[in-house]
């Protein structure tokens, strides 16, 4: 499949040859009009007239127009990204469950839309996927692990419960280590920076990466990791844990795309418990961020009619990856070399000639 919008010609000064249409075209009319001439001084009579006649004797030409035309496009030599099917073998599903995911912004509350979809990604994934689910609040532990047996996914999706605080970095952290448990992930390190001791400085350090974003020796292409996927349901409210943007880089390094899903509105809902009362609303900007670094995706859910269309959409995007720019050439003198020989076959069965 083609990404129409990645196209890029490689000699974009060929484009003018297609200026020998026009001019073939106006020969072949002169050749026509002559023909049609000769015609009637031999006696052969006047081809019947009307608009319907005269589309029916210039279909072909206009037909072979068409397929010359796609070959001359093809000496251009357009370059496109193609997007392949690749194999998914596993995706890990990171729930928000702080105490914001109550608010009814999201009928009948964030987290009862997130649960909706979640389910409905889990019987949707073909059957060699696997699946895990990790639970963020104040801090993320796996509720269910990688696994294909679909009940107990879903069983684990329905025992989410709320919970109070909120660290989606560690969600994030926790579900990579799920997904690459041979990663090589310092964990500890990662979920509490502060606990190590920092090395003395030396010349060579102050070259290194900062020590939370735990680079693998060889960082991999951003989203290149194209059998595995988190995604994230969320409000985006973050108050405690490691930074989800950090963690973002983190995820990027081990080539894993992050498809992030905003579960409420922008204009949020105030909530109140034990005498206290907040408003609590969709922050959309690091959801945005975390996709970017990751080259996944974001969507928004607003409103239950959301949810089937971006399960949908986030599973066509899982099933696609992005392919290396590829030269089409091959392809477009393909197309043009089929379209040809269709005209001519339709020509010979109606007429007896191509032309």
């Amino acid at each position: 499949m083609v990404d129409v919008h990645s196209i890029r010609l490689m000699w974009p000064f060929m484009v003018w040859s297609l200026l020998l249409l026009p001019v073939l075209m106006g020969v072949y009319l002169l050749l026509d009009r002559r023909s049609r001439r000769w015609g009637q001084a031999l006696g052969a009579g006047v081809v019947p007239g009307g608009l319907k006649s005269s589309w029916r004797r210039h279909a072909p030409a206009v037909w072979f127009a068409v397929g010359l035309a796609v070959l001359l496009l093809a000496l251009t030599r357009p370059r496109a990204v193609l997007l392949l099917p690749t194999r998914t073998e596993a995706v890990i599903l990171v729930m928000d469950s702080s105490g914001s995911m109550r608010a009814d912004d999201v009928k009948p509350s964030r987290l009862h839309a997130a649960q909706a979809m979640a389910r409905e990604f889990v019987m949707h994934q073909p059957p060699t996927v696997k699946l895990g689910i990790v639970s963020a609040a104040a801090t993320a532990n796996v509720v269910q692990g990688p696994t294909h047996d679909r009940d107990a996914l879903l069983q684990a999706i329905d025992r989410l419960s709320l919970q109070p605080g909120s660290a989606m970095g560690a969600g994030l952290l926790i579900g990579l280590s799920t997904l690459l448990p041979a990663s090589g992930l310092n964990i500890d390190k990662l979920l509490n920076p502060e606990a190590t001791p920092a090395p003395p400085a030396t010349s060579a350090s102050l070259y290194q990466r900062p020590a939370d974003k735990e680079v693998p020796a060889v960082a991999l292409e951003p989203g290149s990791h194209a059998s595995t996927a988190l995604v994230i349901f969320t409000d985006g409210q973050s108050n405690t844990g490691p930074d989800l943007i950090k963690m973002a880089r983190v995820v990027a390094d081990r080539g894993v795309r992050v498809y992030a899903i905003g579960v409420g509105t922008p204009e949020g809902v105030v909530l109140k418990a034990e005498g206290f009362q907040s408003r609590v609303k969709l922050d959309e900007a690091p959801l945005k961020q975390v996709a970017e670094i990751t080259r996944g995706e974001y969507f928004r859910v607003a409103n239950a009619q959301d949810v089937q269309r971006i399960y949908q959409s986030i599973s066509s995007r899982i099933v696609m990856q992005e392919h290396q720019q590829t030269e089409v050439t091959a392809l477009v003198l393909g197309v043009g070399m089929v379209w040809l020989a269709l005209g001519a076959g339709w020509g010979v069965m109606r007429r007896g000639r191509v032309l």
